[in-house]
């Protein structure tokens, strides 16, 4: 019986699992070039497939060029965005921060806000607000360091997409070399992450931008400061499920009510409202088909432990990595409904 096991599939699957979570482990900060190469790949090779799918019906024209279009515009408009706007954007985004902490720090005298203060200092969670501003802070503005692994992500993408034919029969002589079961199993990891973690990530994008242009476009209605530095913070706070919601409204309303009290709080509450039943009801069914729709319970569970595990990174990649082991176990996607 033990025989059989040590001899089985599955088996040999969990074997390469832990030796592939065991090298990833032991890269450290390289994750992270991994992480962003593989964001990029995935977001620019979905985008190089829908604009060859429209073009071929009016023109046969080669991918390579396709995708050596996409990223010269994708890298120049981010060098023109960091030539004009990086001296605004981290202006505003240091006074953002600050503003935010010394509402936490110098509380406006009402019992109602220092009581609410009091209960966050006292979180060790994912909405730990201050920890995870302090953080995220200190992550960008060690510019240079994030500079650097974004480039070379980038770089590495367009690589591996430019040559993605020949990288897949290069790779496809492992699964006949020695250890040939190990290789496959890597590639059959590689399908389903592809298939479930992927896919994920690229819906959290849609609707993290799709929220960040709604919210900024309220708070501009409505009067608030700092709007670049605002719309990059809820850019980020939306790529965390659910808990992103929670977590800008909590920085939202400390500005509200420094530069209009009560009213404007109530009209941040109304604006969250309406965003979140935009999302919840047109943009979460439209991008969220092949998501499995997990209990609001589990996933606040899922990121308490992701983010203790892998910081703030934990909170973005949390939710894609756990969807990933559902679809390694099998587990069915779809709405979860309760045992008849």
């Amino acid at each position: 019986m033990v025989k059989e096991y040590l001899q089985s599939e599955g088996f040999s699957r969990l074997i390469t699992l832990i030796v592939l979570v065991l090298f990833l482990i032991s890269i450290g900060s390289m994750v992270n070039i991994v992480l962003f190469t593989f964001v990029f790949t995935f977001l620019m090779g979905r985008l190089e497939q829908f604009i060859m799918i429209r073009l071929n019906k009016v023109m046969h024209i080669n991918s390579k060029v396709v995708i050596s279009f996409l990223y010269a515009v994708v890298i120049s408009c981010l060098a023109i965005v960091l030539y004009k706007y990086l001296p605004v954007i981290t202006l505003q985004f240091t006074e953002l921060v600050t503003q935010i902490v010394f509402f936490f720090q110098h509380p406006p005298d009402s019992r109602v806000i220092q009581y609410a203060i009091n209960i966050m200092n006292e979180l060790e969670s994912p909405l730990d607000l201050q920890k995870q501003m302090n953080t995220l802070y200190l992550y960008i503005s060690d510019f240079g360091k994030l500079a650097f692994q974004i480039f070379i992500s980038m770089l590495l993408s367009l690589f591996f997409l430019l040559e993605k034919d020949k990288i897949i029969r290069f790779t496809s002589k492992f699964k006949r070399a020695k250890f040939k079961s190990f290789f496959i199993n890597l590639s059959h990891f590689g399908v389903k992450f592809i298939n479930s973690f992927g896919k994920v990530i690229e819906v959290q994008f849609l609707i993290a931008i799709t929220n960040a242009v709604l919210s900024v476009t309220f708070l501009w209605i409505l009067g608030f400061p700092q709007l670049l530095g605002l719309g990059i913070m809820i850019f980020f706070l939306g790529l965390i499920p659910v808990a992103g919601v929670i977590i800008s409204l909590i920085p939202l309303s400390m500005i509200a009510y420094s530069i209009g009290g009560m009213p404007k709080v109530i009209a941040v509450l109304i604006m969250i409202v309406v965003i979140h039943a935009i999302e919840s009801y047109i943009l979460n069914p439209k991008f969220m088909s092949a998501k499995t729709n997990l209990p609001t319970f589990f996933t606040f569970i899922i990121l308490l432990f992701s983010e203790h595990f892998l910081g703030i990174w934990g909170l973005i990649i949390g939710i894609p990595i756990f969807i990933f082991l559902l679809d390694m176990l099998d587990i069915e996607e779809g709405n979860m409904e309760a045992p008849k």
